[in-house]
């Protein structure tokens, strides 16, 4: 019988061809709880936080789920070339830390990048090996309905937000992979995902992410 391999020998688990993955949809559909389970799952996937320049939420925690800052603060960090895709969405400014991407990509892990279908765009033309995932809701009433039960938009907000998510998911075709997000079962969207990002990972050749 073999000797048991010594601690130092074991070999350490890595991550070769980390991805950087976009995970859009219209709001409310659902994204961040979905990557938020997908890392608590694995530690292979490490979720970019977002900057913003909208109003925190209540229960919501700076750097947790996003940057909060400031107009001034965001047009410096964007002066800065310190975003590798900005765009305003509802009359708020969003960003994705470029710092963050390539310390997570060279780290040998999967960037997640949960964004709205703008920013998604943006990413494409940037970083065209991204592997872009559009989360759809069931219908848009569930979708709508996901809002209201938000309590934090008005009815001209909303409706704005309704109108925007019918021209997001007519697009849908645009991306590598679309999923359903069934209302109360985002386990099953993120275990979709993470099938997606596993048959990715043994793809010849692999996608060729330079951020």
């Amino acid at each position: 019988m073999p000797a048991p391999r010594s601690p130092s020998r074991i070999k350490r688990l890595t991550f070769p061809n980390p991805l950087l993955v976009v995970v859009s949809g219209p709001s409310g559909v659902g994204k961040s709880t979905i990557v938020a389970e997908l890392a608590r799952r694995h530690p292979q996937v490490v979720p970019i936080v977002t900057a913003t320049t909208r109003r925190r939420r209540p229960g919501e925690i700076d750097k947790v789920h996003y940057h909060f800052l400031t107009p001034a603060e965001f047009d410096e960090l964007r002066r800065a070339n310190g975003l590798l895709e900005c765009a305003v969405v509802h009359g708020n400014w969003y960003g994705t830390p470029i710092g963050q991407v390539r310390g997570i990509l060279a780290a040998g892990r999967d960037a997640f990048l949960t964004i709205d279908p703008q920013g998604a765009r943006s990413i494409r033309q940037l970083v065209p090996d991204a592997l872009l995932i559009f989360v759809m809701p069931p219908s848009i009433e569930d979708l709508a309905a996901r809002l209201r039960g938000r309590g934090s938009e008005d009815d001209s907000s909303m409706a704005l937000r309704r109108r925007n998510a019918e021209q997001e998911m007519a697009a849908a075709d645009d991306y590598d992979h679309v999923i359903v997000n069934e209302t109360g079962h985002p386990e099953e969207a993120a275990g979709q995902i993470w099938d997606i990002v596993q048959a990715e990972a043994r793809r010849d050749p692999p996608r060729n992410v330079q951020v």
